[in-house]
C-alpha cells in the first residue's frame, strides 16, 4: 500500500495505537458502563469461552455501537478473563500497559 507516496505495511489509521487497558477504558467512556458490567451481561447473555468472537462483536456493535477494535477488547475479557500477555507491560511503546490484569472496575475507582 502506498501512502503520500511512501510504501507502508498497514493503513494509516493502525498508527494509532493504544494499549490493552485504553481499548476498556475507551469502552467505558463510549457506552458509559464499566467494563465488568458489560463482562456480566455477555455472561448473562450465555457468552463465555466457548462463544464465537463474532457473535459478540455483533452484539457490541448493535447494543452499545462499538466498532470491531474496541469489541474485540472485550470479547478477550469474556472468553479468557482480565488477565494479559506480560509483553507490553513495563516497555515505553504506545501498547504498554502497567499490569497484566485489565482493571474492569471502571475509571472511577482510580
Amino acid at each position: 500500500m502506498r501512502i503520500n507516496g511512501e510504501s507502508r505495511d498497514r493503513p494509516s489509521w493502525h498508527d494509532a495505537r493504544m494499549s490493552f487497558q485504553a481499548y476498556i477504558d475507551a469502552i467505558e467512556k463510549k457506552t458509559g458502563k464499566v467494563p465488568q458490567d458489560l463482562v456480566d451481561e455477555a455472561r448473562a447473555r450465555g457468552y463465555g469461552p466457548d462463544t464465537k468472537a463474532g457473535e459478540i462483536v455483533t452484539w457490541l456493535a448493535d447494543d452499545y455501537a462499538l466498532g470491531r477494535e474496541h469489541a474485540m477488547a472485550l470479547v478477550h475479557v469474556v472468553k479468557n478473563g482480565p488477565e494479559i500477555s506480560d509483553k507490553h507491560v513495563g516497555t515505553t511503546g504506545t501498547h504498554r500497559d502497567e499490569s497484566t490484569v485489565l482493571r474492569l472496575d471502571g475509571l472511577a475507582q482510580r
